[in-house]
């Protein structure tokens, strides 16, 4: 499915199902099928069954048949849409646990919802921010590309990058990930090659250059908005990570396209 461009939505709903019949069988000939569940069912997708729970969430293609066995009265918030044919495609499976991403989809798709009536073009940032959320499910990156699959990796660095400007500790990484201090050292280390304090580090000191070289803030508010607020501290960081001091890294000037 392509997401370099938003996609064409054209229905945002919460479907109800489950009261009159436990069985649902249909398809959508031209368009996709995204869902997020709130109940347990069993999803056949052409052929295949899925067991959903609260949380999951699918992608459904168009024109392939879906078929929902529900257990009671069953809602779940949709979008019907259309990719647009633009770029390279990304490779979403058909069904997934948004783990601890789901309360941030919800909010996504009933943000969408609320504004269906009135807000379309509202509507399609919010549906294409919501879809890029469920591509990235099952691959996050890590600064420098590189794809980590295990969900407590993603979710060390999601919180990584939400809170470089305080202090930062792998035992609150772990807790945060819900794993052991050691497990999650391995982990991080096995996706990313880097041990989890040189991660936060080269972070922060990437966030530092952006703001020495596209801002006005002053180097100390630089250093405390990157979680280093000692500035003899700030200063040799600086030096290590970015090869100048903060002032040196802030007058470079560009010649020719380069960075002097």
């Amino acid at each position: 499915m392509p997401l370099s461009a938003p996609p064409e939505v054209v229905s945002v709903g919460l479907g109800v199902h489950g009261v009159r019949t436990r069985r649902d069988v249909f398809r959508l000939p031209d368009l996709w099928q995204l869902h997020l569940f709130t109940y347990s069912a069993d999803l056949t997708v052409d052929g295949t069954t899925y067991a959903v729970a609260p949380g999951f969430v699918s992608l459904t293609p168009a024109g392939v048949e879906v078929e929902f066995a529900y257990r009671g009265r069953s809602e779940h918030l949709y979008v019907h849409f259309r990719p647009r044919e633009v770029g390279e495609p990304s490779y979403v499976p058909v069904v997934q646990d948004a783990g601890t991403a789901a309360p941030v989809l919800t909010e996504l798709l009933r943000s969408a919802l609320e504004a269906s009536p009135t807000g379309s073009a509202r509507v399609t940032a919010e549906v294409w921010t919501a879809l890029w959320r469920v591509a990235q499910l099952g691959a996050r990156v890590t600064e420098g590309g590189q794809a980590t699959s295990h969900q407590a990796v993603a979710t060390a660095i999601a919180y990584i990058e939400a809170n470089l400007a305080r202090p930062l500790t792998v035992p609150e990484l772990a807790r945060v990930a819900g794993v052991s201090h050691n497990h999650l050292t391995r982990l991080f280390h096995a996706e990313t090659g880097d041990t989890v304090i040189a991660y936060i580090r080269r972070r922060r000191l990437t966030r530092a250059r952006h703001l020495l070289v596209a801002s006005t803030l002053s180097i100390p508010a630089v250093a405390a908005s990157v979680g280093i607020p000692d500035l003899q501290a700030f200063n040799k960081a600086c030096r290590r990570e970015l090869g100048g001091s903060p002032r040196a890294v802030r007058n470079a000037v560009v010649v020719a396209g380069q960075a002097v």
